[in-house]
């Protein structure tokens, strides 16, 4: 959820630690520096380059970049406290808008008769919010945060106006593109602040603050969801959060508090580089690749019409011109394949598609499936699904204190996270039946929600540790690009089972009286709920949804195995014995 280069998966020379370590592959920083540096000494990382935490400024660096690198040696611990004060109030707003959207998705979807297109709504603004994280990281590094902060504060207000008012699925499906590109542009730009005031020993802590927030509105948000459907309408909360967001944008100003005392950035000619082109190609190559996954299914002749074959080759021809275009023919290169070719950046991606994939896959109906399956209310059903980010939140703050302490990464995933979450998502394959209490599909969730809460933090301190501190957005972006298009993958993969599944499960299971409205049940969530518990309809809904759930769950363990590939190759850097950058950090 952003993707694998195949290249320098091998590499990197033991060297021998002060201490003895376990493991054959750790890079003592101060070991490994040049002993006519010892004024100075920089983190080896890639091809010898600094990290991004050398003290040492990039030779070219962009106005924003200069800009926070100023603030950092001029501000004070008290405005380093306000501001981190401010960016948790941020993401505080942000997670209780997320809960209550999760809640009503599969309601608004029923509302236009398509509940059975959630994963394809999901893969467009997947795809588009993730491809634009690089030009947004640009834009950052040339302009600013704090501008780049007002930007994606616009999108999403756009974003809540359009749902609130759109009256059928295309304009919905356009209102959430502004809004997730909004929404999660916000929270990049946040976390690099949070990477540009942070010690790298430290940053691990910092990354685990900013998601505390789900922690209390994991249980805020299912209730406030269940009140506005119950008493209002979901339209009506779209009203609010754009109330609740223009709160939040009076946060703006709070954080800018230090950036005033230095002359905005010139307009560098650099900003014209933005690749519109590049992005176009990109977007429409994976959205036109990975649709047909999800819609061939409603196609008559399914995958033998004309429509979905020609929808695949499209993405694929788009796909590989857009690389020749990178290659040949474009002046600034969209993607910073410089940063992409070392081994520890590309296992970085690969376990956040991979974990973003397999995630999708089981998550996309988990709502809908509780509701229909284990007759959980809109509040308690939401209660369940956050299981996954109260303990992903909780978990991240105590890996976070162990990797400060042992200023190691590698072990954790590799020993911990990665086998930790393949038990969850194995077991859920037996568990999430209706024959099962609904205890035991809670103790997946709590597996695969420690298990993510190590592998999010660790891939991103892999990464930020490999590459020097101008750099630091690119690579964080680079990194949401990997987790967009692997959450897209997912999507496409859950859309597929999905709609090659549930209708005939459903339309087998379904009495007499009942088959001539399968596909009027199969798109609508309420019209499942309507049917009483232990009628023979309900009962046949319940089969087909253990069915599809199953094949759902199969296919997200077989890709959590890749997982293991990926971390291997990553680099072990000891992120304690990296040396700060000048200045007041966290």
């Amino acid at each position: 959820m952003k993707s694998d280069i195949l290249s320098r998966f091998v590499g990197g020379k033991y060297i021998k630690p002060a201490a003895a370590a376990p493991f054959p592959d750790v890079v003592n920083c101060e070991a490994a520096s040049p002993p006519e540096k010892k004024g100075n000494i920089l983190t080896p990382t890639l091809e010898a380059e600094p990290s991004s935490d050398d003290e040492v400024p990039p030779t070219i660096s962009g106005e924003g970049v200069k800009t926070v690198e100023a603030i950092v040696l001029v501000w004070t611990r008290k405005e380093l406290y306000v501001a981190y004060a401010c960016i948790f109030l941020v993401f505080f707003v942000n997670s209780l808008q997320q809960q209550m959207a999760n809640n009503l998705l599969p309601y608004v979807m029923s509302d236009f008769s398509s509940h059975s297109l959630i994963p394809v709504m999901r893969i467009v603004s997947q795809i588009l919010s993730g491809v634009l994280k690089l030009p947004i990281a640009q834009l950052i590094n040339i302009w600013g945060r704090p501008q780049g902060l007002i930007i994606m504060t616009s999108l999403i207000t756009i974003g809540l106006i359009l749902i609130a008012v759109c009256n059928n699925v295309q304009i919905y499906a356009a209102a959430q593109c502004f809004y997730w590109v909004g929404f999660n542009g916000i929270g990049f730009v946040l976390d690099v602040f949070i990477a540009d005031t942070s010690n790298l020993r430290n940053r691990a802590l910092a990354f685990a603050f900013s998601t505390a927030p789900y922690i209390a509105t994991a249980w805020a948000g299912p209730k406030a969801a269940d009140s506005f459907y119950k008493n209002s309408t979901w339209r009506s909360y779209s009203g609010e959060r754009q109330r609740t967001h223009y709160k939040r944008v009076a946060l703006v100003p709070l954080h800018r508090f230090r950036w005033n005392v230095f002359p905005p950035p010139s307009h560098d000619p650099q900003v014209l580089t933005l690749q519109v082109v590049g992005i176009l190609l990109v977007s429409a190559g994976f959205a036109l690749f990975l649709l047909p996954f999800s819609l061939a299914g409603y196609q008559t002749d399914k995958w033998a019409a004309a429509s979905t074959i020609t929808m695949l080759a499209l993405g694929i021809a788009l796909l590989v011109i857009f690389g020749l275009y990178e290659k040949y023919l474009s002046p600034h290169s969209f993607i910073p394949f410089h940063l992409i070719t070392g081994r520890t950046i590309i296992g970085a991606c690969g376990v956040t598609a991979v974990s973003f994939a397999s995630f999708y896959l089981w998550d996309s109906y988990y709502i809908s499936y509780l509701q229909v399956v284990h007759q959980l209310s809109i509040t308690n059903a939401g209660y369940v699904f956050n299981i996954f980010s109260i303990g992903c939140s909780f978990w991240a703050l105590i890996v976070a204190a162990v990797i400060r302490y042992t200023g190691r990464v590698k072990p954790l995933a590799l020993y911990f996270g990665a086998p930790l979450n393949l038990l969850g998502v194995g077991l859920m394959i037996h568990f999430r039946q209706p024959a099962h209490h609904i205890g035991y599909v809670i103790m997946c969730q709590i597996f695969i929600a420690f298990a993510s809460g190590s592998l999010v933090i660790c891939h991103e301190m892999a990464a930020m540790a490999a590459v020097k501190h101008a750099d630091v957005a690119a690579i964080l972006a680079v990194l949401r690009l990997s987790s967009a298009v692997g959450g897209a993958i997912g999507s496409s993969m859950t859309g597929a089972i999905w709609t090659n599944t549930l209708p005939d499960a459903l339309e087998a299971a379904l009495p007499e009286s009942e088959k001539a409205h399968a596909e009027e049940i199969y798109g609508s969530l309420k019209k499942q709920l309507d049917f009483e518990w232990g009628s023979e309809a309900r009962m046949a809904v319940v089969q087909a949804y253990g069915v599809t759930q199953k094949r759902m769950t199969i296919a997200s363990t077989a890709v959590v195995v890749l997982m293991f590939v990926c971390i291997i190759v990553w680099k072990d850097y000891r992120v304690k014995d990296m040396r700060k950058s000048k200045g007041m950090l966290f």
